[in-house]
């Protein structure tokens, strides 16, 4: 496999796809291209039909896929809304299309065969027409060993706004991805959240809503924790509270980066001491309080990514949150910098999602405030 990426903010679309054609075919020396990834910032929306017709031109991809985003990524860079396109290209790669849909739960023809596409796809998905947790069910169900990366579009807030390239066709809703054959691939999923105080049980549950941990009212253990919390971490427990639900619930303690579920604290009932939680929970699953902060999200990826095997890397396609970036580190480049000094990669390209797709344990999930990444070679 070889790989190229190259990245544009000239504001006009007929030059940005220009140069980054030049770049592509330069670097790749005119091999073919199996598969090409285009990311748009949401200002190219009306120029998408001639951007792909002209990357389809120029670089003759056997696959293509790509959305619209609020922001980009290219190597080292990373832009947010401000005008940029963003391409890589593959060589060397066993690629099959994906279409799903609007309110499908699978690509028309059925997921593709596990013995023939390995065990990663990408998928890329329009947040308003897709049912996205039912479509990762509808995968682990078909093709149980294949990893998921990718994410929403994030270019618009509402239906109809955001655009999906699939080889020659673009939508505005389901989802487009592709399938990618055997091949050295790692995953790295950075949730950037640190626990606060112990693991609890859950010893009572409807649905969402936690209503006892290890017997007590999940709103007074929660209160306890405030009291109890250093000022920083009442001020980030101010700004949003999460919890990590435990992947093996076999590993009794010594719970770690990795081990958690990042879900969001939806609200509580001050009345019965209940919380809800982004995701449906059991009696018996084990839990823990989490914030989350720059520091803890870059020591995260940070950590993640050293945990890698191996020399350098290829290439690498990310997936990070449209909350991260300038919003949480304060400066662009955080993700995108420290992916490359990890990894080493000469070919890394992205998009900022409205949720991002990952692996955590044996599952594939959708996640927030994380950044999923694909690392080729």
């Amino acid at each position: 496999m070889r790989a190229a990426a190259a990245l544009s903010q000239h504001p006009v679309a007929a030059l940005a796809t220009g140069e980054i054609a030049g770049v592509i075919l330069e670097r790749l020396a005119d091999e073919p291209i199996d598969l090409l990834v285009v990311f748009l910032d949401s200002s190219h929306t009306g120029s998408i039909e001639d951007i792909a017709g002209a990357l389809r031109q120029l670089l003759s991809p056997r696959v293509m896929i790509g959305s619209t985003a609020c922001g980009v990524i290219g190597q080292t860079s990373e832009v947010e809304d401000a005008p940029a396109i963003s391409v890589w290209a593959a060589t060397g790669i066993d690629a099959t299309p994906i279409r799903i849909d609007a309110g499908q739960l699978e690509p028309g023809g059925g997921w593709p065969n596990a013995n023939s596409t390995g065990i990663d796809m990408v998928i890329l998905a329009d947040p308003f027409t897709t049912a996205v947790d039912e479509v990762l069910t509808s995968a682990a169900h078909e093709v149980p060993n294949h990893r998921i990366h990718g994410g929403l579009s994030s270019a618009a807030r509402g239906p109809g706004g955001n655009r999906l390239l699939l080889d020659g066709a673009i939508f505005t809703d389901g989802a487009v991805g592709v399938a990618l054959g055997t091949g050295l691939r790692r995953s790295v999923v950075s949730q950037g959240c640190r626990p606060l105080d112990n693991a609890y049980t859950v010893t009572g549950c409807a649905g969402n809503v936690i209503t006892e941990l290890a017997s007590q009212r999940p709103l007074d253990v929660l209160e306890r924790i405030a009291r109890e919390a250093s000022p920083e971490d009442q001020r980030l427990l101010a700004a949003g509270i999460h919890v990590g639900l435990v992947v093996n619930e076999a590993q009794v303690d010594d719970f770690g980066r990795g081990d958690f579920l990042i879900r969001n604290v939806l609200g509580a009932d001050p009345a019965t001491g209940a919380i809800a939680i982004g995701a449906e929970v059991e009696v018996g699953t084990t839990v823990q309080f989490h914030v989350r902060d720059a520091e803890s999200a870059s020591d995260d990826l940070v950590g993640r990514l050293g945990s890698l095997d191996g020399g350098d890397a290829i290439a690498t396609l990310t997936f990070t949150c449209n909350g991260r970036g300038l919003h949480l580190f304060g400066f662009s480049g955080h993700d995108a910098e420290i992916i490359h000094a990890s990894t080493g990669a000469q070919a890394s390209a992205g998009m900022f999602c409205a949720g991002e797709f990952g692996p955590v344990g044996a599952a594939n999930h959708m996640h927030a405030f994380t950044a999923s990444t694909i690392v080729f070679g």
